[in-house]
């Protein structure tokens, strides 16, 4: 059954991935993107991760698909969706592209080993409750990185804010 669900869930993502870049209507991509959404947090709850599961509804299909929309709304697309998706005939520099990401990503599985174990057993994770053990590795193994990657989002919110300030005093 769980591999059913499984080949389930990988055909989805793949189809909705793909109708995602497809659709003209930038409104429907994003509601494809949603349904990908939680196709993925299935992905987490068949891997027993519960919590990267409800982060991936609660912050991706709620907070960020929102953000999206809000943008969307806040831009004029008319000009956009008719605009030819092969301007200049380069459409070639794209697919070339592709296929060197494709070599890119066969190279790493044919080069792919598995890494150290972790220092936490099993048991003591099934114990301890997967969000415990994910919190104690964030906040005491991994906390230089986690504190960096909050110092760059919040000089990306800052420079947002600038930069929608200066606008508005232009207009």
């Amino acid at each position: 059954m769980v591999q059913i669900l499984f080949f389930y869930f990988a055909i989805a993502v793949i189809g909705l991935g793909l109708t995602i870049v497809n659709l003209k209507n930038p409104v429907h991509s994003v509601l494809m993107m949603l349904v990908l959404f939680f196709h993925m947090a299935g992905f987490y709850l068949l891997l027993n991760a519960e919590f990267l599961a409800a982060v991936q509804v609660i912050v991706y299909a709620g907070a960020i698909l929102v953000l999206y929309l809000f943008v969307l709304f806040l831009v004029t697309l008319r000009e956009e969706v008719n605009i030819s998706p092969f301007i200049d005939k380069g459409y070639w520099v794209g697919f070339v592209i592709a296929i060197g990401m494709f070599v890119t990503f066969i190279k790493g599985i044919q080069n792919f080993t598995l890494g150290k174990h972790g220092h936490d057993t099993i048991e003591a994770i099934q114990q301890m409750t997967h969000t415990k053990a994910m919190g104690k590795a964030i906040y005491t193994t991994y906390i230089l990185p986690f504190e960096i990657a909050g110092l760059i989002l919040l000089i990306a919110v800052i420079g947002g804010i600038a930069l929608a300030k200066r606008e508005r005093k232009g207009a």
